[in-house]
């Protein structure tokens, strides 16, 4: 599975290099403005392999109550939205599929997204200035990280630091909010009053992760980046606060930090979503919280470090020194 995978991104790189080029793109992003961009070089930006919304964003999922869902499995990775009293959990092995629900929780629009070959679960406030923003799935990546669009504007948003790098929109950033990933089993028993994302209508192997080994890797896919620094592996797990980054490993083994003000703590129990064939197989890569010293929840990011090294070269790495 894994060769098969890094064959077809192999094609795709190599495709993507010689047509990088918004003259390339125009016929099928006729609205979306060229002339505005923050990218210094298109080579940058690559096809993932899926056309635009060849993988499809959802909009205004159903849910179910916690106490009734019986198919996902303990162990399994969710993000944990909580907003005004409402309470709701999103399943990863329904975002490896749709890397984004734009959805409506505690009367704030939201977009909660997953890009998997970043492991980056990031949930988004979908308001700006200009209005209120729905976002689907470009089908491209830069730095191996999910290029978002909105559908108003088809300006082109990065995942990673939400902000738009392409279009009408450029420059203009989302409001990152609160929200955190955690197994199934810690969302249900904290909030089995809370509510559920339903199983999507569409045809997908859900649960099953077609990224098999992918975050044992030594390098990542489509990303031609320097490597993080300090010698720390590529595909290691970070936790971003800001422009900080602390190394999963290191929590994993303290238990619980507290530095520049936020305290990070990890507990065990929650299965990685890029390891095993079968999400719920996965290994056990603990859950991490955030919060400040009021004990308030804080946005912030678990991704891998690649990642964290190609959109903040120059950010903190808390290593403990």
């Amino acid at each position: 599975m894994l060769k098969r995978i890094i064959l077809a991104l192999g094609l795709s790189f190599a495709a993507s290099s010689t047509l990088a080029s918004p003259d390339f793109w125009q016929h099928e992003w006729p609205k979306t403005n060229f002339e505005k961009t923050s990218v210094s070089n298109w080579v940058e930006i690559l096809s993932g392999g899926p056309p635009k919304d060849g993988i499809p964003a959802l909009s205004d999922p159903k849910f179910r109550k916690a106490s009734s869902e019986t198919r996902i499995n303990g162990a399994e990775p969710v993000i944990t939205v909580e907003i005004n009293g409402d309470v709701r959990a999103y399943p990863v092995r329904y975002l490896t599929w749709h890397e984004i629900a734009n959805d409506t929780v505690g009367g704030v629009p939201v977009a909660v997204t997953f890009c998997p070959l970043c492991n980056s679960g990031i949930t988004f406030d979908r308001r700006i200035p200009q209005g209120t923003l729905t976002f689907g799935v470009s089908g491209k990546l830069r730095n191996s990280d999910m290029v978002m669009y909105d559908r108003e504007t088809e300006s082109w948003w990065q995942q990673a630091i939400g902000e738009a790098i392409v279009g009408d929109l450029q420059g203009v950033k989302l409001t990152q909010l609160p929200t955190w990933m955690e197994s199934w089993d810690e969302f249900r028993a904290r909030r089995p009053d809370g509510l559920v994302m339903e199983q999507p209508d569409y045809g997908r192997q859900y649960g099953r992760n077609p990224y098999v080994s992918y975050d044992s890797s030594h390098k990542p896919f489509l990303y031609n980046g320097e490597m993080p620094p300090h010698g720390i592996p590529a595909l290691v797990r970070v936790v971003r606060v800001g422009d900080s980054a602390w190394p999963l490993t290191r929590l994993a083994e303290l238990g619980e930090v507290s530095e520049k003000g936020v305290n990070l703590s990890w507990t065990s129990g929650q299965a990685s979503a890029l390891d095993a064939p079968q999400i719920s197989k996965g290994r056990n890569v603990g859950t991490v919280r955030v919060r400040d010293a009021e004990g308030k929840d804080l946005p912030h990011d678990v991704m891998f470090a690649f990642a964290f090294h190609a959109f903040w070269p120059n950010g903190n790495w808390m290593l403990g020194e």
